[in-house]
């Protein structure tokens, strides 16, 4: 059993919502607290949330996080 880690990233929209509660109902747990920064390129803010999951498998680089 492995513990696997994300870092999911969106601008500050709904969609970021949805990104985060799409891993949260696929067994990915919160991991710390929400962090938000400006993006001066783009001229928006930007959000981030880290997520782990425990899985049945051993980790390998070439794992696919979003499948697990």
């Amino acid at each position: 059993m492995s513990k696997i880690y994300r870092f999911l990233s969106e601008d500050d929209t709904s969609a970021f919502c949805h990104k985060v509660s799409d891993a949260l109902a696929k067994g990915w747990e919160l991991y710390g607290s929400p962090t938000q920064t400006f993006d001066p390129v783009k001229g928006i803010m930007r959000c981030g949330q880290s997520v782990v999951k425990d899985v049945d498998a051993d980790y390998t680089p070439d794992m696919k996080l979003g499948a697990q």
